[in-house]
């Protein structure tokens, strides 16, 4: 096994070294935990008769015997979202695949997905940050019932997935794995679909151009298939070993689909404490493990999500990870992969070319991840540069390629897209904030112009149709951060502030929102640390303020040295109220920051 990078192993001690305390805390309780196993045993006689109630007979003569294994699935199966919709049948099929190996399962719980696909622009998506905190509450009151011995979880998309990483992570002295269903197969190209986004954005083409563009791009179940939050997570649950290697990218419907879900299934009775070889999640996950799931975020461009929820799930397991972990693993990984945004290709393409076995032996053989790391399947993560295959209609395993296949999708530690992952910490008299550089031509990193300040993104698309932003400057939009109003992706901005570069000029954003996916050639300064609405120096701007943001230096700042005493504008809210978001009031007024997670569940000091 290679020797780990000493920059690698330095973030790693410094996760452990800052972590220790609650680290241990949550190992103390994990252990506490352990020793209700099995837990159904636990259970009277009258609360276990409801809990397989609706069992068939065999089913509930299996959960009586202590012996065997039953298994909860916590689902966030609905059939608007064409990533969840294959998860309709998952149930059913694994309670067939693990009862032919003389265990049982359960549907314990679902969990809500929402799609910030389909709220992008509208009010709703206010909710979607926080979803992810209620998706890790209603994991918790799933799991609560102690009827289960190992835990499936079947969730893909943006906040669905660190949410039930978050719920599980708490009952970690069980056994648990994630069964993916895949994305869609590719449909208009990327390039086309920018395309018709901006023209739509300049007036050029109509919504029935726009629509046609889109449907065309997202038209069947599956993941959707650019390289968001969706694929990142599926990317930074195999870096993490919570699933199958391989499997992530097989579209729906596929042979191997099944045949890996079948695996999966049978995999998760192994692994408990009444198969041969148990794996409680608190043994698997650790700071390896999240270093790992940084460096595989870093060497793809995934999405800039992480940088908030790759630290809530860390705190779900006792472990403190920082933006300043992120940049410094940052500043020694390359770049390895190039998937729309930060391309032209899409998530097939990056299977087809190599996938993650390949990108996972790259980064392993340059000591850049630990495959020393636990995983649920093998023996360590080295096995990890594995993948699957049918032979003669069985699952099969084999080396992942040796070399890419397109070298314009997935490159090599030797020939990088980037000798670094993209992914920069920015600080200044503006605050702490990340940007993702991936996508952005160098000549773009470092611009020094004028503040137009703004306050939704409603306020920019009015500007720039009247024409108003026909120069260099740099667009600050403001209270949209997780105290304001919950922090949604701002996914209006990126055609127009394209357009505006296009153009010829010098353009960039600061905000204190987020952008994840739609990230990409324009420099933007997000999840801005403190946020206008906590007293942040972005509530101090005004127009024609001189900023520079620099990612080669690190620098965002605003020229004014007094910047600190000028006054704060008020949170420009008109309602809080609609779709929802009245049930959410008391997330806003607790939540931490996003370097701590943006998270109501755990402090600041957890």
């Amino acid at each position: 096994m290679v020797e780990v990078h000493d920059t690698v192993a330095k973030v790693t001690e410094q996760i452990e070294r800052r972590s220790r305390g609650p680290r241990q805390k949550y190992l103390d309780l994990m252990a506490r935990s352990r020793d209700l196993r099995p837990q159904r045993g636990q259970l009277s006689c009258g609360n276990l008769a409801h809990g397989f109630a609706a069992c068939g007979d065999d089913d509930k003569d299996s959960i009586r015997l202590m012996e065997s294994s039953n298994i909860g699935i916590v689902t966030a199966f609905n059939d608007m979202l064409s990533a969840h919709q294959p998860y309709a049948e998952y149930p059913d099929k694994i309670k067939s695949y693990v009862r032919a190996v003389g265990s049982t399962a359960q549907v314990a719980g679902g969990v809500p997905a929402m799609c910030d696909g389909v709220t992008q622009g509208q009010i709703g998506m206010e909710l979607s940050l926080f979803s992810r905190d209620n998706i890790a509450q209603a994991t918790g009151i799933a799991l609560s019932h102690h009827m289960f011995d190992g835990i499936v979880c079947l969730g893909i998309c943006d906040k669905i997935v660190p949410g039930l990483i978050m719920g599980v992570l708490r009952f970690g002295h069980l056994p648990a794995l994630f069964i993916p269903a895949g994305p869609m197969p590719s449909g208009l190209p990327n390039a086309e679909k920018a395309r018709v986004r901006q023209l739509f954005a300049e007036g050029k083409v109509g919504r029935e151009e726009l629509l046609t563009a889109e449907s065309a791009s997202y038209h069947s179940a599956g993941t959707c298939t650019f390289y968001g939050t969706a694929n990142t997570n599926q990317m930074v649950m195999e870096a993490m070993g919570l699933q199958l290697p391989g499997g992530s990218f097989v579209n729906p419907g596929a042979p191997l689909r099944e045949a890996l879900t079948k695996e999966a299934s049978e995999l998760i009775t192994r692994i408990t404490a009444q198969g041969p070889d148990a794996r409680p999640l608190a043994d698997v996950i650790d700071a390896r493990s999240f270093v790992n799931a940084i460096v595989a975020l870093l060497a793809s461009g995934g999405s800039t999500n992480h940088t908030i929820h790759l630290i809530a799930m860390a705190r779900a397991a006792g472990l403190v990870v920082t933006w300043d972990d992120f940049s410094e693993l940052s500043a020694v990984v390359p770049l390895l992969a190039r998937v729309y945004p930060n391309g032209q290709a899409d998530i097939n393409h990056f299977h087809a070319a190599g996938g993650t076995g390949f990108l996972f032996r790259e980064l392993l053989d340059g000591g850049l991840m630990h495959g020393s790391a636990s995983t649920v399947w093998g023996d360590s993560f080295q096995d990890y540069t594995q993948e699957p295959f049918l032979e003669d209609g069985n699952l099969a395993w084999r080396p992942a390629a040796d070399k890419s296949l397109d070298t314009d999708v997935l490159g090599t530690a030797e020939a990088p897209f980037s000798s670094e992952g993209g992914l920069r910490l920015l600080k200044g008299n503006l605050g702490r904030a990340v940007i993702k550089v991936s996508a952005v031509k160098p000549e773009h990193r470092k611009v020094v112009a004028p503040a137009v300040v703004l306050d939704s993104q409603e306020d920019l698309s009015q500007k720039f149709a009247a024409g108003e932003l026909e120069r260099d400057c740099i667009v600050v939009v403001r209270f949209q951060g997780p105290r304001a109003n919950g922090m949604p992706e701002l996914h209006k901005l990126t055609p127009l502030l394209g357009s505006l570069q296009d153009k010829g000029f010098s353009v960039a954003l600061v905000t204190d929102g987020r952008m994840s996916g739609a990230s990409g050639k324009v420099p933007a300064a997000i999840h801005v640390t403190p946020e206008a609405a906590m007293g942040g120096s972005l509530a101090r701007l005004k127009d024609g303020d001189m900023l520079t943001l620099d990612a080669a230096s690190g620098n965002l700042s605003c020229d004014d040295e007094n910047l600190g005493e000028r006054p704060l504008a008020s949170t420009p809210r008109d309602s809080e109220e609609g779709v929802g978001r009245e049930l959410f009031s008391v997330f806003r007024q607790v939540v931490t920051t996003p370097e701590a997670g943006a998270t109501v569940i755990f402090s600041e000091e957890t």
